[in-house]
């Protein structure tokens, strides 16, 4: 059952034609923090990820999507990114999840923030 969803889907991880190619033709380049493992082609001009665990976008940091983008040359490995003191560490998208944000008046909330600044319209 797991070759067949290997197959025929992407979402479950690499898939056997993405395997077949990567064997074939890629160069492993790095791992970031996450355990992603980024390839590329001998001649550099095809960059792909092989995601360790859910395929998600967002989980890839800025550092190698700049790489995978071809808006950096060489990867974080080889030229790491500088970084300010005031930047936040990178953080996959929340949305959908326990930590995504919940402004005061979402209903969302555990203790809902009650509005005392808005009333309702009320037909006459």
């Amino acid at each position: 059952m797991t070759f067949l969803l290997r197959l025929l889907t992407w979402w479950n991880g690499q898939t056997v034609g993405t395997q077949l190619w990567t064997w074939r033709k890629g160069t492993k380049v790095g791992e970031d923090a996450q355990g992603n493992v980024f390839y590329q082609t001998g001649n550099g001009a095809r960059r792909w990820v092989i995601y360790n665990g859910e395929v998600e976008a967002s989980r890839i940091s800025p550092d190698w999507h700049g790489w995978l983008h071809h808006t950096f040359k060489e990867p974080p490995t080889k030229r790491p990114l500088s970084h300010k003191t005031w930047e936040k560490p990178h953080l996959e998208n929340q949305t959908g999840t326990a930590a995504a944000y919940l402004p005061a008046g979402s209903l969302r909330r555990v203790n809902p923030v009650e509005r005392r600044d808005y009333e309702a319209w009320q037909p006459e």
